[in-house]
């Protein structure tokens, strides 16, 4: 009956450990982690408080052209140099930034923000060892406890000792449960669950789209009043002096777009990465699939080692 028990508890050890093997096959781990890797490494110039500074210090630039933009318009439609709808007609890419700007701002802000409000779980799942090394720490723990299992359960059956083969295992098992706590998973993955969630709304194809429509819109807006709006106040005896903000944004375009350009440019090329990540489990859950499969495999060799005598030496004597 307890060499019954024991080779339960192997069996069952040995089928955990097969299943630790498997779950990056089954979650498609082999495909998805590196594509996560790829992200965190393609974010990672974005990810600091001084770009995220820089990003900000533009976008209030351009509400403050924007509004002398709308100042402009009045002031050169009421001065007669043109009517309102001529303005509108003549000048219609200032006008699609001024009438849709509440809508970029609001959408730019945004993505900002939820940037800006995940450093630290950025810093924390970059810590983490490199994506694509994840599914073998599930493969190779996994196939070395069936394997030692397996052989422990041959043993048993053969009836030769085994002991040193249960020893390993529950060695592998408490290993496992270990590695979380090596890695810090139990604090830095829930981190990375929380930047998931967060970055989920902006890793769109749609809203990629959007934001590279916003820039459009900012560009041909630029160029209408450096090429032609600055020139006709000018012409109608406007002093472009009054409008420093223009002129400062029409400036620092070059700079916008080359500072903005790389960052959508790489959201863009990582949202077939992003819903990669976002298909596996979730972040929080991964240090439980170590410890779970861990804690039964130590406990299913404890179980086995109990069962097991330690060979002893010693003749026996018939009884008197």
């Amino acid at each position: 009956m307890a060499d019954r028990g024991k080779r339960w508890a192997l069996t069952a050890a040995l089928v955990v450990g097969m299943g630790v093997a498997a779950a990056p096959a089954a979650f498609q781990m082999f495909s998805r982690a590196p594509l996560g890797g790829t992200m965190i490494d393609d974010f990672r110039p974005y990810m600091s408080n001084e770009k995220i500074d820089t990003f900000r210090g533009y976008m209030t630039e351009i509400d403050a052209a924007v509004t002398e933009a709308d100042q402009l318009r009045s002031s050169l439609v009421e001065g007669g140099t043109f009517t309102a709808d001529e303005y509108d007609t003549q000048f219609f890419g200032v006008g699609n930034l001024t009438n849709g700007w509440a809508a970029i701002d609001a959408d730019m802000t945004d993505l900002l923000d939820r940037m800006d409000a995940n450093m630290a779980n950025y810093a924390a799942v970059d810590a983490l060892p490199p994506f694509a090394m994840f599914p073998w720490f599930f493969v190779i723990p996994g196939l070395a406890i069936a394997v030692v299992a397996a052989r422990c359960l041959w043993s048993a059956r053969a009836g030769r000792a085994h002991r040193g083969g249960l020893w390993a295992l529950a060695g592998l098992g408490i290993a496992l449960v270990a590695a979380p706590f090596a890695f810090q998973m139990f604090s830095r993955a829930p981190m990375g669950a929380e930047m998931i969630d967060d970055f989920r709304p902006m890793m769109t194809r749609d809203r990629v789209q959007n934001v590279q429509g916003h820039f459009i819109t900012l560009g041909g807006a630029e160029g209408q009043l450096r090429v032609a709006v600055m020139p006709a106040l000018v012409e109608s005896g406007g002093d472009a002096a009054d409008y420093p903000a223009i002129t400062q944004f029409s400036t620092d375009w070059p700079s916008i777009v080359t500072e903005f350009n790389p960052m959508i440019a790489t959201m863009s090329d990582n949202v077939d990465n992003f819903q990669a990540v976002d298909a596996l489990p979730s972040f929080s859950l991964f240090p439980w699939f170590f410890v779970v499969p861990g804690a039964l495999v130590a406990g299913l060799a404890a179980v086995s080692l109990r069962r097991t005598s330690p060979p002893t030496s010693h003749l026996e004597t018939d009884s008197p």
